[in-house]
């Protein structure tokens, strides 16, 4: 058996559930919505500072998941405030966005005990925007003090759990490279300083204008959630 095969296998016989993360609050049956009942994996667009969020990150990945393994997904994001408990309804959350901003206390203390309590975050410098790259960088040492973004080799199991990532092909340039930061020894959050965001096909009105963006964002993304739902 070939290694694609072999990795659709692996995924068919994966329990494609719900991950529910141990929050600050219960999350109630009765108001459970249908696709928590059909067991899908739902992914979170993070809104932040006052309310920036992304409206520009194609959820196209999700679908790619879905109909190359045995992983059940919501084929749509579902907008979350970064401070709410809602959060702990999803195992994995996208942030992204253009410009400078500025987390509320609330909203970092949230994200350190969310990517403590086993959930994943995939953040990305919409478009390679340098003052989103500087402000997410300040604010993860500001939560992090004592752990670091650090580069990932594409030897990295993370590049190889869907499709075989040989390089990240970017819009200007050789290539690209992600970071990724560990809390005991497991990965729990990716970013990439180049857009991750697929653009052309996020919607009406997205463009990566003047920016850069890692064209083959899609196939990564994939990879990336099938890792955070299987590590």
């Amino acid at each position: 058996m070939n290694a694609s095969r072999w990795r659709r296998a692996t995924f068919a016989i994966w329990p494609a559930m719900l991950v529910v993360l141990p929050g600050a609050g219960p999350t109630s049956a009765p108001d459970a919505s249908r696709e928590q009942e059909e067991g899908r994996v739902r992914c979170a667009n993070l809104t932040y500072d006052r309310n920036k969020t992304s409206v520009c990150f194609a959820d196209r990945f999700l679908r790619i998941l879905a109909s190359e393994t045995g992983i059940r997904t919501d084929e749509r994001f579902h907008p979350v405030r970064l401070d709410s408990d809602q959060l702990y309804d999803y195992p994995f959350a996208v942030m992204t966005g253009e410009g400078r901003f500025r987390l509320t206390e609330d909203q970092r203390k949230n994200l350190r005990k969310y990517l403590h309590r086993g959930g994943f975050l995939l953040a990305s410098a919409g478009c390679s925007s340098p003052d989103w790259d500087r402000c997410f960088r300040e604010e993860i040492r500001r939560i992090f003090p004592d752990r670091r973004i650090q580069r990932l080799a594409l030897s990295h199991p993370v590049f190889h759990t869907v499709f075989d990532i040989e390089r990240l092909e970017i819009k200007k340039g050789p290539s690209g490279h992600l970071e990724g930061m560990e809390i005991n020894g497991k990965l729990v959050l990716i970013y990439s300083q180049l857009g991750l965001n697929d653009t052309a096909n996020a919607g009406k009105g997205c463009c990566c204008c003047g920016g850069s963006e890692i064209l083959n964002a899609p196939a990564v993304n994939a990879n990336i959630l099938a890792y955070a739902l299987t590590h």
